[in-house]
């Protein structure tokens, strides 16, 4: 009888058990206090070391900025979608987010310096020029040519070491210059030494391969925009992808409003103005002008978004390379450019020159059709006085002034324009 009592206790205590368990398990804030939960699993990005150009290291332009990509703290705009799949590879830019906090993020600009067909195409160039073959390794191939040799016994960056490079920043090179890129170079540990001994062989194949391709990372770092330069912010790179603060190409404003035009062609007058004239006397010109080389922050405020074109004339020291020396020609010059073409002599450029290509280029699609008359009409005469000055250089200085003065008050003061809002309401500068 005893036994039986217990057996019938023990079916009673397992059945009140599983009560127990179902009751909890329809409760759900109940459930979820009596055991813990399940670990979250966490969507995984596919990223190939050819997508980010690692695989081409040490003939790349950084990897400061590498850890970003893959803790996820840097991601395109696609990755914010469900299908979380990386953008084309082919794109020259795209558009990302950046987070420092993982709670908040910006918009940031992800770049190629040149597209990845001319990667391809120079990269090849490489292997068949110096190695004979279709496929090599470029590192190996670049560390053996007579430049980078050149450069591996450096103690310094001088003129004769980036003579008959493509950029257009280099190819009237002052002393001055260059040990300013040394000093500022973003890629290494900052030493703020003129002399490169805190750079490795590989650190010093990175910045002579930036160099050879394209050079506007470069002039990110040093003329950085914190101390007052038209350029945005410089975050990193990683492989053969920069990135930098974001902008919206000029062009997307084209057919903006007519005080939103104004106030963008006043800034393009003012900058083209600092670019001549700045406390450190370098005079800054555009080889090419479009409507993707400047940019306008969400603030407003216009930049320059494409510096690849820039050109720099040291005021004080001048070009310590001839045109001779200009015309030197080795594989560095030929990964983005046709090895044929020629330099522009040093001495051949004007200080109007790129306030010209504006007047030609940018200023009238702006501008066009934005104003009543007669306003317009002399809008109109004072750009075509500016554009006409390659043929009749009198004038465009006083024509850009009139056009400046004509713009002033037709530009707003209201909050689409915070860079100086509310500022502008108690100065007479705006």
């Amino acid at each position: 009888m005893g036994r039986w009592i217990c057996r019938l206790c023990s079916r009673v205590a397992d059945l009140l058990m599983l009560l127990l368990v179902l009751a909890l398990s329809c409760n759900p804030s109940t459930a979820a206090t009596a055991s813990p939960s399940a670990p979250h699993v966490k969507s995984s990005y596919s990223f190939g070391r050819t997508f980010l150009g690692l695989d081409k290291c040490n003939a790349c332009i950084g990897t400061s900025i590498c850890k970003k990509f893959f803790k996820e703290e840097i991601r395109f705009d696609t990755w914010l979608s469900s299908h979380l799949k990386l953008p084309p590879s082919y794109l020259l830019s795209y558009s990302g987010n950046y987070t420092d906090d993982a709670k908040s993020w910006r918009l940031v600009d992800i770049t190629r310096l040149t597209s990845k067909y001319r990667h391809d195409r120079a990269d090849k160039r490489i292997c068949t020029s110096l190695m004979k073959t279709k496929t090599c390794s470029l590192e190996r191939a670049l560390r053996h040519t007579h430049r980078f040799q050149k450069w591996l016994r450096a103690k310094r960056l001088t003129p004769d070491l980036v003579q008959g490079l493509s950029s257009p920043m280099l190819r009237c090179p002052s002393q001055r210059l260059l040990d300013r890129i040394v000093r500022r170079y973003a890629e290494v540990p900052d030493a703020g030494s003129i002399y490169m001994d805190h750079l490795t062989d590989r650190d010093k194949l990175r910045l002579l391969y930036t160099l050879s391709v394209n050079s506007h990372p470069i002039l990110l770092q040093i003329f950085p925009d914190v101390e007052g330069w038209p350029f945005p912010r410089y975050l990193g790179s990683c492989g053969r992808l920069v990135v930098s603060a974001s902008t919206q190409p000029l062009r997307d404003f084209y057919d903006s409003a007519p005080e939103v035009a104004a106030d963008l062609a006043l800034q393009l007058l003012a900058v083209l103005s600092s670019l001549g004239n700045n406390d450190l006397n370098y005079f800054f010109y555009f080889t090419h002008v479009d409507a993707g080389t400047f940019g306008v922050f969400s603030n407003g405020h216009l930049f320059i978004r494409d510096a690849s074109t820039l050109g720099i004339i040291d005021k004080e020291e001048g070009s310590q390379l001839t045109d001779g020396q200009q015309e030197y020609k080795d594989i560095f010059s030929c990964l983005t450019v046709d090895c044929q073409s020629a330099f522009v002599s040093c001495n051949s450029i004007s200080e109007k020159h790129s306030l010209i290509m504006v007047c030609q280029e940018l200023l009238p699609k702006l501008l066009k059709g934005k104003f009543l008359q007669p306003v317009q009409e002399k809008i109109d005469s004072f750009l075509q006085h500016c554009a006409d000055g390659l043929t009749n250089d009198q004038g465009v200085n006083e024509a850009v002034a009139k056009l400046a003065q004509l713009l002033k008050p037709l530009r707003s003061c209201d909050s689409r324009f915070a860079y100086r809002y509310p500022d502008c309401k108690y100065s007479d500068k705006y």
